[in-house]
């Protein structure tokens, strides 16, 4: 990437970390392709997902259902076009969920929303071009913890008559699993006694499927840590859990890399590795 574009995005996710949201997302998705279809997912709750359907993949293709950060607190489907589009550039039919965030809903809640979008991939993977097999979930940040206690503590999937075995996998990137709840967390993650049912490591047992954990070693905002652990929970008890570290990469990058595949050039191909999308060969034809 030229020098100068390089220098911009960086420029765009400092706006990002100091709350300029509108302008950092506007860049990023500038080139992003609309999704395919929205459908309403929860007509109760008001909560849709937008679908981004590949163009030349087989009649069976892996999907990933996605589900953004925000610190819980803040985050839209639409904001993250740039990763439905990147995925279906790649042959993966790619849905992005929104959820409830805070205040409109704290802990537990929001897992219920995302344990409904799952229970909607799965019924309906096959008629968005997708193999039911092969549905994976994925998150960013808090995100990433909404996924990676789906596929741990079956009592959310267990709810909508699911369970993370139906899953083939759950990918985590810049995820908090086994983290500090204090200040603002505290009102959304509700009284004390049950902080520690929101902590994937915690619910580990042997039954979930393969992991993928993408993390930055310079992650000022959620510690590697919280990656090593999971991964160590779960080779621990025989699962498949692959942990990717990207040397001086922040807490942003990890997302970065679906925008702009150069400024970590082993997250795309490892999480297509991953899905089995043909082969880890990036596509950058609409998004950089």
């Amino acid at each position: 990437m030229p020098r100068s574009l390089r220098a911009c995005v960086a420029a765009l996710l400092a706006l990002l970390v100091t709350g300029c949201q509108s302008a950092f997302f506007g860049f990023v998705n500038r080139n992003s392709a609309e999704p395919d279809a929205t459908v309403v997912y929860d007509a109760t709750r008001n909560l849709s997902l937008d679908i981004y359907r590949p163009r030349d993949a087989g009649p069976e293709a892996p999907v990933v259902l996605f589900f953004y950060g925000g610190s819980w607190q803040m985050g839209t489907r639409a904001q993250y076009r740039f990763v439905g589009s990147r995925l279906a550039e790649n042959g993966v039919v790619a849905i992005v969920a929104d959820y409830r965030t805070w205040p409109a809903a704290g802990f537990p809640a929001f897992m219920g929303d995302a344990a409904r979008a799952v229970r909607w991939t799965l019924d309906h993977a096959r008629e968005q071009g997708g193999d039911p097999q092969r549905v994976y979930i994925a998150g960013h940040s808090a995100g990433a913890q909404i996924a990676a206690l789906l596929g741990t503590d079956a009592r959310h999937l267990d709810a909508v008559e699911r369970r993370p075995q139906d899953l083939a996998g759950v990918i985590g990137l810049s995820g908090p699993y086994d983290f500090v709840i204090s200040g603002k967390l505290e009102e959304i993650f509700g009284p004390r006694s049950q902080w520690p049912e929101a902590m994937a490591v915690r619910f580990v047992d042997g039954d979930e499927p393969p992991f993928l954990l993408v993390h930055g070693d310079q992650d000022r905002t959620v510690d590697v840590g919280n990656s090593r652990k999971l991964e160590f929970a779960l080779r621990r008890k025989g699962i498949d859990a692959t942990l990717l570290i990207l040397p001086g990469g922040n807490h942003f990058v990890t997302a970065a890399a679906f925008y702009d595949p150069d400024r970590a050039p082993e997250v795309l191909p490892a999480v297509l590795r991953f899905v089995g999308a043909g082969n880890a060969e990036v596509r950058e034809t609409g998004t950089k």
